[in-house]
């Protein structure tokens, strides 16, 4: 693969990279290599740096979802960002392509997840449920593909394990793909049709607001929602 063209934004303090499904962001017990340390690789080939690279992680997406993922180059950047993070500063939209369309075509949903590490699923239950964590989100339906696809626009308000996967498979549509909420059958990447579309957050040095867009899979179906609702990188 060529991390070059996967980089959607970078200058001495960032770099947010387009993940591709199957990445990992961060090391698991898989042992496949991370994006982080595919990042770090290539900065220090690119720069020819002799010593360590740093690359912080400031957030992740699951191994099958795509998208843009940033990183921090220094350590205050990190630290920054991590509070950025920490107080919700930080907006996320993604796009999720499902078969079914939801009732309304915009709403809120407020759930209360439980984690099931075992299963490595989380399941809406009810409130007051022991360690369940209240999971928000606002979506609107934006499109429908010529195949019948609904491409549902979401604006993540939580952070919770899984959590689009949850709520929307609790609303009755399923992501594309997603066999462990409910998708009929699998994409032929082994991923899911759950994209980061971009993220906008304040420069933590510049204190600029900053918004950085991913372009969607080479998939033709996200190719259609591409070319509808393209969207400049700033």
């Amino acid at each position: 693969m060529n991390m070059a063209r996967q980089i959607l934004f970078e200058d001495n303090h960032l770099l947010a990279v387009n993940k591709i499904c199957g990445q990992i962001v961060q090391g698991d017990k898989t042992g496949d290599t991370p994006l982080s340390d595919l990042v770090k690789a290539f900065i220090k080939e690119r720069d020819n740096k002799p010593g360590n690279v740093f690359c912080g992680v400031i957030h992740r997406i699951d191994r099958p979802v795509s998208g843009v993922v940033l990183f921090a180059k220094t350590s205050k950047a990190l630290s920054r960002m991590n509070e950025q993070v920490k107080e919700r500063e930080m907006k996320k939209t993604y796009w999720a392509l499902c078969k079914e369309a939801p009732r309304q075509e915009q709403g809120h949903l407020e759930d209360w997840l439980l984690r099931n590490e075992k299963s490595n699923k989380s399941f809406v239950v009810k409130e007051g449920t022991d360690q369940a964590k209240l999971a928000k989100l606002d979506y609107r339906l934006i499109g429908v593909t010529e195949g019948g696809y609904h491409l549902i626009e979401i604006d993540l308000l939580t952070g919770r394990h899984h959590q689009i996967r949850a709520q929307l498979a609790n609303m009755g549509c399923p992501i594309k793909g997603d066999l462990k909420y409910g998708a009929p059958r699998s994409n032929p990447d082994g991923g899911i049709s759950l994209h980061a579309r971009s993220i906008s957050f304040i420069h933590p040095v510049k204190l600029e607001p900053i918004t950085i867009s991913a372009p969607t899979p080479p998939d033709p179906i996200w190719q259609e929602c591409n070319a509808q609702h393209s969207q400049p990188t700033t």
